[in-house]
């Protein structure tokens, strides 16, 4: 029966939420027609899996395993969560009486010469007292000040949570983007090693037709600047590469003096995309979701704010003992006790409240604001991305048959001016445009790459 009566008291108290309740918002006002985005429902917690793993990449693998045990951005942003979590618990404490054993002793001396109405002598004296009681202090929650309190809380836990995933696929795609950058480095290294094998071959056979007297020193000297520009221009690339390799040692969380990493030239092709994307694959980006929890918590707030319209209403209660010896404290004439409602209600202060309630509504509609420019953005960068690997993808193709082209072309050209048909100027030209459409196709081939890493992040993980 008593279980029963507790029914209807749960329905009025459920009714008594002060503040709006939340809804999802619609934001088919700021999404084209083709997405079919609907209510916002996050679905940030679905499993992304290790998306790198489509790359068929067993180094890319390694590398993004170090990052995800030792990042230390990574680590601070678990603590962050951790932080939100112990909040939003602490919150929810508020829904329990606060019960507290308090214990005292004192020794006293009253005055001589205390104000009474009645003109009495009363000496003064020396008084001991001993009190130990149970104290309970229990705010009913009429309004829905605590529910919304927790609510709030509750939502910014996830929005960390949220973050934490964002700070992880960062980090993620971060690293397989500076991997292949790594790997482009490595595919212009090893072009680059084996134009200076040419030209030095070159510079041999150069020398010996000019001791011979069958060409000008003007070859010879152009040789010789070719081959030394080669090998300024390797130590350049080099260069770049330690600097890509730092950056993954950092995010690796690894000393840079310490990482390493063998060269094996970029090649093949990223991951296709499919031909359609939905719009709840995009609900899953971690900073869409921590948006969406933002808007969900600022709308509990303002619960709150308005909750204090409404008288406060607090149980409180003690038992315990008290004495003046210490000998007789636990004895049943020692006994005390109380209990009480106490009941607050401002009767001043309503334009400091008004003002809150109206400071937690714009903080709502700043929130709602963000949220779907998180939307937007979210919009923006898949179809940048989608762009992108299209165009790449074309521009690899042409970049593969002017290659091929430049390819036959410069051992044709080299043929005849070894035979003495062509000059050295003709192959030095070549030579030239082969090196640098070999440089250029291996830094097509790593914005292919990146793109298609874009397009995952921006997709909150794989699709």
């Amino acid at each position: 029966m008593s279980r029963l009566l507790l029914i209807p008291f749960a329905f009025m108290l459920s009714a008594c939420l002060s503040g709006p309740n939340y809804e999802k918002l619609d934001l088919t006002p700021v999404m084209p027609a083709q997405w079919r985005w609907q209510p916002a429902v996050p679905k940030d917690d679905l499993p992304r899996g290790d998306w790198w793993k489509a790359f068929h990449d067993a180094e890319l693998n390694r590398l993004e395993e170090r990052a995800l045990a030792n990042n230390q951005s990574l680590k601070a942003a678990v603590s962050r969560v951790d932080q939100a979590r112990a909040a939003s618990r602490g919150t929810a404490a508020e829904f329990f009486p606060d019960i507290r054993i308090k214990s005292n002793s004192k020794r006293e001396r009253t005055s001589g010469n205390l104000p009474t109405p009645v003109p009495v002598n009363i000496p003064s004296s020396h008084i001991n007292s001993f009190r130990d009681v149970l104290d309970l202090s229990y705010e009913i929650d009429f309004w829905g000040k605590v529910r919304r309190t927790y609510e709030s809380a509750r939502a910014q836990s996830q929005a960390s949570i949220a973050d934490y995933h964002g700070v992880m696929l960062t980090l993620t795609s971060d690293v397989a983007s500076s991997y292949f950058l790594l790997r482009a480095y490595d595919a212009e290294v090893t072009a680059l090693r084996q134009t200076n094998e040419l030209r030095t071959r070159s510079l041999g056979l150069i020398e010996q037709r000019f001791k011979a007297g069958t060409i000008p020193e003007v070859d010879l000297a152009r040789a010789r600047t070719e081959l030394a520009t080669g090998k300024a221009e390797l130590a350049d690339v080099k260069r770049l590469r330690q600097e890509a390799a730092d950056i993954l040692a950092i995010l690796c969380g690894e000393p840079a003096s310490t990482f390493t990493i063998a060269e094996r030239p970029i090649s093949g092709s990223p991951p296709g995309v499919p031909a359609g994307i939905p719009a709840e694959v995009l609900e899953r980006r971690p900073d869409v979701a921590a948006a969406e929890r933002i808007v969900a918590a600022r709308n509990a707030e303002v619960g709150v704010a308005t909750s204090y319209y409404f008288p406060s209403i607090k149980l409180t209660g003690d038992a315990g003992f008290l004495s003046m010896k210490s000998s007789s404290l636990f004895t049943a004439d020692s006994k005390v006790w109380s209990i009480g409602p106490e009941i607050s209600l401002p009767l001043t202060g309503y334009v400091l409240i008004g003002s809150r309630v109206r400071q937690a509504k714009a903080a709502r509609e700043e929130a709602i604001a963000n949220y779907r420019q998180a939307v937007l953005g979210a919009v923006k960068d898949v179809e940048t991305s989608l762009t992108q690997i299209r165009s790449r993808r074309e521009q690899a193709a042409a970049q593969s048959e002017a290659l091929a082209a430049a390819t036959q072309s410069t051992a044709l050209i080299r043929s005849l001016y070894e035979s003495g048909s062509l000059s050295y100027l003709e192959l030095l030209d070549a030579e030239r445009t082969l090196l640098q459409l070999q440089r250029q196709s291996a830094q097509i081939t790593a914005q292919r790459f990146a793109a298609t890493v874009r397009l995952i992040k921006a997709m909150g993980g794989g699709w």
